[in-house]
């Protein structure tokens, strides 16, 4: 799954592929009908409008069979037989519409002509994307300046997301390492003396600081000239980190990164705007499941003894605790001596019913009451019972930051990070959360509802 929000290069991609499907519709049309035919069919019986309709199934089963997701384009095998998937189920939901709504139907000789046209212009140009992605002189050059921890997860990163189009080009030493030591299978092309040599050879575009200790042997002086003269872009390692994979970096993160690099002020308006988005999607979630929820309240019943609901104590917003309402998925007795358990993927505490509502998440559907009243968010960090937060913030830094902002049903944290029972799984969230929060935008909930529609639909996560 993609780490960061919508880049420019998924926009690009997504209006590349609806100029490909849209055009293809078109060109098939001509092909099967002629010119006189076609033109009568476009503009005499809304041929257009039939075939963005067409365009906009076909864009919304490619973006859940994640194919705007770049780390599932690395592999060319999983590309192609995706794509062949997606458009098979995008063109059998079409002749579903087709036949309940014959006139949105242009032509069956034209729907079948414009399967293989798409399919093999859609193949051709992934497979073009793929050779350019993975091609080592295309995208731009990154020089790391530091040979530790941070410099070495930063390389990393940037070698997972190529779709973010950077290359790392090599390190500089800040510590006297020795030149062609390669670190995350790239050399160190010298040390912080020879930057501006190594810049200009190197042809660099993007210089990312991944030097805590600023003092000493620390180019300054080389910086400044080459930051003011223009000739390449220079970025600090918390930054580029964040951008490229969508966390915050606990451990390259300074208080005054985030003081001065933070979101916003929150206006009242746009406070108002978003709470009333987030609570009419969770009256909108809690009508259309409620079928779901009264049938799933009768399995518990009849599954096992005990409350069909379960209560539990969560932290909110600024530390306040709130009860979070959740279909009973474990045995009354889950935690009988009273003190608080992990729970996890294969808890042997849940009922049989509560396997699979968890699995599906269905458990969840009460909390859209508790969005509703105002005490939760659609979107934000999970919240955690007091005694786990209390344990998590004298071991993570930063941990209690997350009540900044109210909990959420689902999160950036959700969608991103696999379901966790442990300190560090909660460390590698809380990256996450900070990114989120630092970030918060309505437009960054609606990629997060969409996600979590997918995941949902596809049971992925938890």
């Amino acid at each position: 799954m993609a780490s960061t929000k919508f880049t420019p290069r998924t926009v690009w991609l997504i209006l590349a592929d609806t100029a490909i499907i849209y055009g293809g519709i078109v060109l098939a049309l001509y092909v099967r009908l002629g010119f006189e035919g076609s033109d009568y069919q476009l503009n005499e019986r809304d041929g257009w409008l039939k075939i963005i309709l067409a365009t906009g199934v076909c864009l919304l089963i490619l973006y859940f069979y994640d194919l705007y997701d770049f780390t599932v384009m690395g592999n060319r095998r999983e590309l192609m037989l995706r794509l062949v998937q997606a458009l098979g189920i995008a063109w059998a939901l079409l002749a579903l519409l087709f036949y309940f709504v014959p006139p949105l139907l242009i032509g069956r000789g034209v729907s079948v002509l414009s399967v293989l046209i798409v399919l093999v212009s859609l193949l051709t140009w992934r497979i073009l994307i793929h050779y350019l992605m993975g091609h080592p002189e295309i995208g731009e050059r990154i020089l790391i300046v530091g040979t530790g921890r941070a410099a070495q997860e930063t390389a990393e990163a940037v070698t997972k997301r190529r779709d973010a189009g950077y290359r790392i080009s090599g390190f500089i030493s800040e510590n006297g390492t020795n030149p062609n030591t390669e670190i995350a299978g790239k050399s160190i092309l010298g040390s912080t003396v020879e930057l501006e040599k190594i810049v200009r050879d190197e042809k660099i575009d993007r210089i990312v600081i991944a030097v805590r200790e600023r003092r000493g042997s620390f180019p300054t002086e080389t910086l400044l000239k080459m930051s003011l003269a223009g000739n390449v872009n220079i970025e600090e390692c918390t930054s580029f980190f964040e951008r490229v994979t969508g966390q915050v970096h606990l451990d390259m993160l300074r208080p005054s990164w985030l003081i001065f690099d933070g979101r916003q002020r929150d206006t009242r308006l746009s406070i108002f705007f978003r709470e009333v988005v987030h609570r009419s999607l969770a009256l909108t979630g809690l009508l259309i499941s409620l079928p779901i929820a009264i049938i799933t309240a009768i399995l518990i019943k009849l599954d096992s003894k005990g409350e069909i609901f379960y209560r539990q104590e969560r932290v909110g917003k600024n530390g306040r605790i709130i009860k979070v309402i959740k279909f009973r998925s474990m045995k009354t007795d889950a935690e009988a001596d009273g003190k608080p358990i992990w729970a996890t993927t294969d808890d042997d505490r849940t009922t049989r019913v509560g396997r699979v509502i968890r699995k599906i998440r269905v458990d969840e559907i009460p909390q859209f009451w508790n969005i509703i009243k105002g005490e939760m968010s659609f979107v934000g960090p999970r919240p955690e019972r007091p005694h786990f937060v209390a344990q998590l913030a004298k071991e993570i830094p930063f941990y209690e930051h997350r009540h900044l902002t109210a909990p959420g049903l689902t999160g950036w944290a959700q969608i991103k990070y696999p379901y966790g029972a442990s300190v560090e799984d909660a460390r590698n969230k809380l990256q996450y959360d900070l990114y989120y929060i630092k970030n918060q935008s309505l437009a960054l909930d609606l990629v997060i509802v969409f996600e979590t529609v997918k995941t949902v639909l596809f049971g992925r996560g938890r």
